[in-house]
């Protein structure tokens, strides 16, 4: 027979739960944070940047949206509890960051150096309810204002995109200039 726990909440609001039902809702057993500081330290080890933001009344598709923006972006996005990421970055480059992760808080981690203050800095543009609190690349921690410069720059794939254009545009004008002298010596030859 289960066991049950009533809950009085004034008159004519009693009701029963049963206790193993209760003990589902409670929080997570220490295989579970285990498991999620190993994986979580795993992001940061690989990481070049972290940012930090608060989510307070962002729905849920707005936050959906979000998600699937880091996920192309190969940003590892996830709310945390607080005390799980202080121990995931222990011993890492980003240990500093520990004292700046108070409140609910949503974290983004990255290989790419400006991909998840790209990310959060754009929808926090759009959605004033997700606040960027703090960043840190490795070994130094960053404010709101150093993490919105930082996603100004271009990322990674950008700057070779602009490298390849213009290595493209220099090829055709070389091309270019020697088909205009190809074609100037062909007219002197042919009236010579």
């Amino acid at each position: 027979m289960a066991a049950w726990h009533v809950f009085n909440d004034g008159p004519q609001s009693l009701f029963c739960v049963p206790i193993m039902k209760m003990e589902n809702r409670l929080g997570l057993n220490l295989q579970e944070k285990q498991a999620i500081v190993t994986e979580v330290n795993a992001q940061v080890t690989q990481a070049q940047t972290i940012v930090l933001a608060e989510h307070r009344g962002i729905g849920v598709s707005d936050m959906t949206k979000l998600r699937a923006n880091a996920r192309q972006s190969g940003v590892y996005f996830h709310v945390l509890k607080n005390t799980l990421a202080r121990r995931a970055v222990v011993g890492t480059p980003f240990e500093a960051l520990a004292e700046k992760m108070v409140g609910p808080l949503v974290y983004s981690i990255s290989a790419d150096p400006v991909a998840a203050a790209k990310i959060v800095h754009e929808f926090a543009k759009t959605n004033n309810k997700l606040v960027i609190k703090a960043g840190a690349m490795v070994g130094s921690l960053m404010s709101a204002e150093q993490v919105a410069v930082l996603a100004a720059i271009p990322s990674r794939n950008e700057l070779i995109a602009r490298l390849m254009a213009t290595m493209n545009a220099a090829a055709s004008t070389f091309v270019r200039t020697l088909a205009a002298v190809r074609d100037k010596k062909e007219a002197e030859m042919a009236s010579a």
